[in-house]
């Protein structure tokens, strides 16, 4: 891993709820946060978000290498609970990297829902 400034790290969800597992189909409530109701929230299937609620308990994240000592890697940027077991830790490589995205239209319309929900936010 030295050398490398990203990795992927890829993880077992220990801890998630009995209601959280085998889910298929969830609402993209990390637009609560932005402003947004879960009243104007779509029901998407579980794969389109990066929701905790899966169908399996396995994660992957992509986190930042601050450096080694030994056989530990340091990194920023987990999202995952401390104490989530690592499955395993793959390399980023630049070939990875996506220059022209493209999401779904529910996903666009939220996304400018909760921009201009932002903005009226910071108006008040």
């Amino acid at each position: 891993m030295d050398g490398f400034s990203h990795v992927f790290v890829i993880c077992y969800f220990n801890q998630l709820r009995p209601d959280q597992m085998g889910v298929l189909q969830v609402r993209p409530r990390r637009f609560l946060r932005r402003g947004l109701s879960l009243k104007e929230l779509p029901i998407v299937g579980v794969f389109a978000l990066n929701s905790p609620s899966r169908p399996n308990p396995i994660g992957i994240t992509q986190a930042k290498v601050l450096g080694r000592r030994g056989r530990r890697i340091f990194v920023s940027g987990l999202d995952y609970f401390d104490g989530t077991p690592v499955l395993d830790i793959k390399p980023y490589h630049p070939h990875y990297r996506v220059r022209k995205i493209r999401t779904p239209e529910w996903y666009s319309n939220l996304d400018r829902k909760a921009k201009i929900a932002k903005k009226r936010r910071k108006l008040i």
